[in-house]
């Protein structure tokens, strides 16, 4: 039987889910290319979670993590590293990086890979490029240790770098999303707001929202 207090907690959460819906970045999805580390998977879920990114797909092809979100919200190891973020962001996986790019190309997706090093047919430092101009936007970050896939890369519109002045030229998969997902989410946040005050959004030559190559 539930106690008045955990009815009044889960009150609380949910008032507190509502109040920051608003801002959460819409169509922009973080996606986790066959991550080892259950620490880092979760550490990204709390960064994406904590800034608004609307989703998390994660490449499994070891077939690591539950098929279903609510097995995922249920496995202590996300839970805990995540701490709870798992049981309020949407979570989604994928057997391959093929199937996620698939999945995303079929929902007009423009996908955007994160790497220290120049892979891209396109590269740019992360607070140089404009994020609002894709409409459906996923961003790739790759394994801890080989990095975003060839074939990620061959699918992306540019490759994004952290700039870096240290003699290390490389930051953990926790950290490097974050810092990325941190600048995404504020133009993006930016852009809606200022759309929502005018009442309507910019569009492309198309007519359509614009999900431009620059």
């Amino acid at each position: 039987m539930e106690t008045d207090e955990t009815a009044a907690r889960k009150s609380a959460a949910r008032q507190r889910a509502d109040e920051v819906k608003p801002f959460r970045c819409k169509n922009l999805i973080a996606v986790l290319e066959d991550p080892t580390d259950i620490r880092n998977i979760g550490t990204v879920i709390r960064n994406v979670n904590a800034l608004g990114v609307e989703k998390t797909y994660i490449v499994d092809p070891r077939r690591a993590l539950p098929d279903d979100w609510q097995g995922m919200r249920e496995r202590r190891s996300l839970t805990k590293t995540s701490v709870s973020a798992i049981k309020w962001s949407f979570v989604k996986r994928f057997d391959s990086s093929e199937e996620c790019l698939a999945h995303l190309n079929r929902n007009r997706f423009v996908s955007i890979v994160t790497s220290p090093h120049i892979k891209g047919r396109r590269n740019v430092v992360l607070h140089e490029a404009d994020y609002s101009v894709y409409t459906r936007l996923a961003v790739w970050f790759g394994n801890e240790s080989r990095g975003v896939s060839n074939l990620a890369v061959e699918h992306s519109e540019m490759c994004v770098s952290i700039p870096m002045f240290g003699m290390i030229e490389s930051l953990n998969l926790g950290t490097t999303s974050g810092i990325v997902l941190y600048e995404i989410t504020k133009q993006r946040r930016e852009y809606q707001s200022k759309y929502k005050r005018a009442g309507k959004r910019r569009k492309g030559p198309s007519g359509d929202h614009p999900r431009t190559s620059a």
